[in-house]
């Protein structure tokens, strides 16, 4: 391939990484299912390309519901535990953030959501809310009918709902609610932490985590419970995490995070997606599995000092 096809292919990478991380939810998987599109457009024809955005579109979405369906990705979405992999706030696979859809579609929340739609049900929402192609480029893209198009992106709205702010969390705020939950969850008051939890709050964990593994919907009192206890150090826990970790506020999926760091590395990451000046989900994410690209962003990045320096 002649540089300048490679140059037109990397040009979009990014975008296209961005759309594959949206569609499957895993880092991982989207750099995988980019660089299998590179290898088609390295053997592709070019000369008959008219479009290489929208046919590396094509080719990457394709991919993308292939594994999807696939029989393994389906069982191991049905174990109960599977969160997205999440990423720290500037990396680029993140894509655009210019627009409410475009920041909602890849919160935590939502591409949990997207779980209950059927491949092509995600590939219709994410393809018209968070990159505004119209519906007859949909069905270009899937090869259905542009009604189709039309039925599937209303199913899945139904689904997708999430009644979040979306708006832009900077990094002073996001320090602020991570502060206030840090305070709240080291106090041992069950209701100071009860006090930052809407009504109808969520807590899910991945199962790796010094949480434990869990899931409860509008359980304020039990959430708070469990996040009171599993705070509160202990030899055990300490034993199990691999040492003592700095606790850390960040941005995670646009929303804000507090991130556990041992050493150099990430050892878990708690992302409090709020509801106006409450918090409406939390998702525990610990899993080494999940964790090393925001592990190798980490050890890029500069940070500001511990809100505590030694849990």
């Amino acid at each position: 391939m002649d540089t300048a096809n490679v140059e037109r292919f990397e040009a979009g990478r990014a975008r296209l990484a961005s759309l594959a991380y949206r569609l499957l939810g895993s880092a991982a998987d989207a750099e995988d299912v980019v660089q299998d599109a590179f290898l088609r457009w390295q053997a592709a024809d070019r000369d008959r390309i008219e479009v290489p955005e929208a046919w590396l579109t094509k080719v990457v979405t394709n991919l993308a519901l292939d594994r999807l369906r696939s029989a393994q990705a389906r069982r191991e979405r049905a174990v109960g535990d599977w969160l997205p992999e999440p990423l720290l706030d500037g990396d680029p696979m993140l894509g655009p953030a210019e627009t409410f859809e475009q920041r909602e579609s890849v919160s935590i929340a939502v591409l949990m959501l997207l779980e209950r739609l059927s491949p092509t049900e995600r590939a219709v929402y994410i393809l018209r809310e968070a990159f505004a192609y119209s519906h007859s480029e949909i069905a270009g893209i899937l090869d259905i009918t542009e009604s189709a198009s039309q039925q599937h992106a209303l199913r899945a709205r139904r689904h997708v709902t999430v009644g979040r702010n979306a708006a832009h969390v900077d990094r002073e705020a996001a320090r602020r609610i991570v502060e206030a939950f840090v305070d709240a969850a080291a106090s041992g008051e069950t209701e100071r932490l009860v006090a930052l939890l809407t009504d109808d709050a969520t807590a899910v964990s991945d199962g790796a985590g010094f949480m434990g593994r869990f899931w409860l919907e509008s359980a304020p009192a039990r959430i708070a419970a469990i996040i009171r206890v599993g705070f509160k150090p202990t030899p055990a826990k300490r034993k199990f995490a691999g040492g003592s970790p700095s606790i850390h506020a960040g941005i995670v999926n646009g929303a804000p995070a507090m991130i556990a760091v041992l050493g150099d590395s990430v050892a878990g990451i708690l992302v409090l997606d709020p509801s106006g000046d409450k918090i409406a989900t939390l998702h525990s994410i610990a899993d080494r599995a999940r964790l090393g690209r925001v592990t190798e962003q980490w050890r890029r990045g500069e940070h500001r000092d511990p809100i505590i320096a030694s849990w």
